[in-house]
């Protein structure tokens, strides 16, 4: 899997949590400033589980990884089936490289919300990076039959599949990608590149002219042309 792709769902994830938590995008200082007017009101109130995720959030936008870990871990203490702590907690330390942490968290989420996808999706992100690939696969499988119209999780599995070997699968998954989103060129290239490196250069040239045809720039895949004359 793409860590881009990984990171561009994640991304999206951690606009909507700001926006359902009140929170507007600032500058680092901005950011900081937010995190002591926070402190301030948690040190004057009983718990509020809000105001522990509105600073938990903001440690995420500080990156400050060990900061957010201890604030999920204190709101898990008071809400043990907290999605939101339970998830960006197991978000954070995979940042820290804490993937067992990680990794248990993303499974105690989907016991509890079997139908989280995002859920699933880091799960098979953190997995591939332990090294246990073929279990990646089997979540990208199951997120698949859970969301078949998604582009990037078609996209996610291509990229694990070719790190297996499965070219024919991959090349399957790409297709399945670029039928779901059309104009999105880093598909096309990653679906181009594995067929150049398969020897497949009339199958690439005919990828590389329908995208154009969709209305892809053609300026955009300049590059695999010119692999194309090698």
């Amino acid at each position: 899997m793409d860590y881009k792709l990984y990171r561009k769902i994640i991304a999206l994830l951690l606009v909507a949590v700001l926006q359902q938590l009140s929170l507007q995008a600032q500058t680092p200082q901005q950011w900081r400033d937010s995190l002591r007017v926070l402190n301030k009101e948690i040190a004057q109130s009983a718990w509020n589980t809000d105001l522990h995720l509105r600073k938990a959030a903001v440690n995420l936008e500080l990156q400050q990884w060990q900061y957010a870990v201890d604030e999920y871990g204190l709101i898990l203490q008071h809400e043990a089936q907290n999605p939101a702590a339970l998830f960006y907690r197991a978000y954070a330390s995979t940042h820290l490289r804490h993937y067992d942490v990680a990794r248990r968290d993303y499974e105690e989420l989907l016991q509890i919300f079997p139908r989280h996808h995002e859920a699933r999706f880091s799960l098979a992100y953190v997995l591939q990076v332990m090294g246990k690939k073929k279990d990646a696969l089997d979540q990208l499988n199951q997120l698949i039959e859970l969301c078949p119209d998604s582009a990037i999780y078609y996209a996610s599995r291509a990229g694990l599949e070719r790190e297996l070997n499965q070219y024919e699968a991959a090349l399957y998954d790409w297709q399945q990608a670029i039928d779901r989103q059309p104009t999105e060129a880093d598909y096309v290239a990653s679906q181009v590149d594995l067929l150049l490196s398969l020897r497949r250069q009339d199958e690439a040239r005919r990828s590389l002219d329908a995208a154009v045809r969709r209305g892809i720039p053609r300026g955009l895949l300049n590059a695999w042309y010119r692999r194309l004359k090698k």
